[in-house]
């Protein structure tokens, strides 16, 4: 018999996430050119080092060639020291713009149909914030279309990050995996696909186990959701010494601190098939657990840390949770979110993340409590060394693609994190998780042109890093909208990143327009013709 949590979560992605509209071969952008120069530049190079500029930076054929210090803050460059562009060359002018590394999303899904989110969509809000690459946890579009998409990507014919497949464990398997030796074989297969890892749920310990050690056999990698319908038998600790290589949100983890209890202490008539059930008692898991830095969450600590462990916490997509009317109002929604997505946030017993059946004040503070113990151990995990990523979960729970992942930003600073760790832990840490570090992940001689320009410092204020930009009161008393990304460039291919935003809004007006729709907060209609009675 199929494990349980296997079968519920993977009914639960085929209702997500049946195919969704396959992203248009166009050409857009600019390059990948014989020489492009990116000339004075203020260079945040994303594997820790403070900013320096101005600086020249030389890409040839999508490869850097050089970084080149070109002169002193304040002081006019002297243009006999710059790099000369060649014949066919292009440049960028760059004077007091920030140059990061292209952005790492390590918790990307392409969209569902139920949710109205079609490629072209997900695709150009991610770039639109500077997101060049995705890690898709569970291709729930189906493992060869995925691959097809990361191929049109590779070859710069669709606008779109680069991808990463990680296909659900059990997809596409013709019968249940019931044997640790069919697990295996499945993860065997799934190599052999072309996947480059595996998502995992939760198994029966011997089939996760054998899955997990066959998958590093492989050189594979793999991230995990430890679902609580299997997390009693089987944490986070025994995943990683399996071999998991990630482990997503923060599941499993609590469980392995429990000092005084084996399970989670569930209300007796608790039902994980319902929503608000399985998430408001999340939000009193991590009081559950050891106290911070007590002997055992030490030990954990510990251990996870000698693994070379990686936690991608996607802190973003349980924020609602603390604060549902912060989320449902976020000022993006008007603008970026289509009416589908909309409709799949509203409260419902059938769409995955959509709880909010009585949500009320005693859960957002139960929530916020649970956030305060997460982000100390994520902090402290990053302060001993540990490798913290970002991931954003979007499509989910009022979290909007692009968007969200700016706001993963915005909380791992909460966390503790300086700006700086923030940057790395967005660029250089995945890509180290993922196995691109020398590719990408920082502004290196010899690694890909992913990279992204914007006017405002980011380190400043992370803020600037959203499409809306920041809001700012200018030395004439004027309200503006500063930042969000000016260009993104991915495989020395440039991108205008505030058009692709404008494709994005074209694309949700005339979808608004199609039906006539407008966002309406829930429940607020009935509210209104009770009024008007």
């Amino acid at each position: 018999m199929m494990n349980i949590a296997l079968l519920l979560l993977m009914l639960l992605s085929c209702s997500l996430y049946s195919q969704v509209k396959e992203a248009p071969i166009v050409s857009e952008g600019e390059g990948p050119f014989s020489q492009l120069i990116i000339r004075g530049a203020i260079l945040i190079n994303g594997a820790g080092a403070p900013p320096i500029g101005p600086v020249d930076v030389i890409v040839e054929n999508n490869i850097i060639k050089d970084i080149k210090v070109v002169g002193y803050p304040g002081v006019e460059i002297n243009e006999d020291r710059r790099p000369p562009l060649k014949e066919g060359g292009h440049e960028i002018d760059a004077e007091g713009m920030y140059l990061l590394p292209g952005l790492i999303d390590m918790h990307g899904h392409i969209g569902g149909k139920s949710q109205g989110a079609d490629a072209e969509y997900v695709f150009k809000l991610w770039m639109a914030h500077g997101i060049t690459t995705i890690r898709d946890p569970s291709c729930g579009n189906g493992l060869d279309w995925v691959l097809e998409h990361k191929k049109l990507s590779a070859k710069n014919k669709i606008t779109a990050p680069r991808i990463l497949a990680y296909t659900v464990f059990g997809q596409g398997s013709k019968e249940p995996i019931s044997t640790p030796e069919q697990a295996r074989q499945w993860v065997r297969q799934n190599a052999q696909n072309g996947a480059d890892g595996i998502k995992f749920f939760g198994l029966a310990p011997k089939l996760f186990d054998a899955a997990l050690r066959e998958n590093k056999k492989l050189g594979l990698r793999s991230a995990c959701h430890h679902a609580q319908l299997e997390v009693a038998r089987w944490n986070v600790v025994n995943s990683a010494e399996a071999g998991l290589t990630t482990m997503e949100h923060w599941y499993g983890l609590p469980e392995a601190l429990f000092e005084n209890q084996r399970i989670q202490d569930y209300p007796v008539d608790y039902n994980y098939q319902n929503e608000q059930h399985r998430f408001g008692e999340a939000g009193r898991l991590w009081k559950q657990a050891a106290a911070p830095y007590s002997d055992h969450w030490n030990k954990v600590m510990d251990q996870l840390l000698e693994l070379d462990f990686t936690l991608d916490p996607t802190f973003n997509i349980y924020e609602a949770s603390r604060d549902l009317h912060r989320a449902r109002r976020a000022e993006w929604h008007e603008l970026y979110t289509v009416p589908d997505l909309w409709r799949f946030y509203m409260p419902s017993k059938i769409s995955h993340g959509s709880y909010w059946h009585y949500w009320g004040t005693e859960e957002e503070v139960d929530w916020r409590d649970n956030y305060k113990l997460w982000m100390t151990f994520v902090n402290e995990y990053k302060n001993r060394g540990g490798r913290v990523t970002a991931g954003s979960d979007s499509g989910f729970i009022f979290q909007l693609y692009g968007f969200g992942y700016v706001r993963e930003l915005e909380l791992l600073r909460e966390a503790g994190f300086h700006p700086l760790e923030v940057i790395q832990s967005a660029t250089y840490n995945a890509a180290e998780a993922l196995g691109l570090e020398d590719e990408i992940g920082s502004v290196e001689i010899g690694k890909k042109a992913d990279l992204i320009l914007l006017k405002e410092n980011p380190l400043k204020n992370l803020k600037s890093l959203y499409g809306t930009g920041a809001i700012k009161l200018t030395e004439d008393n004027e309200i503006v909208r500063v930042g969000g990304v000016s260009y993104t460039i991915k495989d020395g291919v440039i991108y205008d990143a505030k058009q692709l935003l404008r494709d994005v809004k074209t694309i949700v007006d005339e979808a608004k327009a199609a039906e006539d729709f407008k966002i309406n907060q829930p429940g607020m209609d009935a509210l209104f013709e009770k009024y008007e009675r």
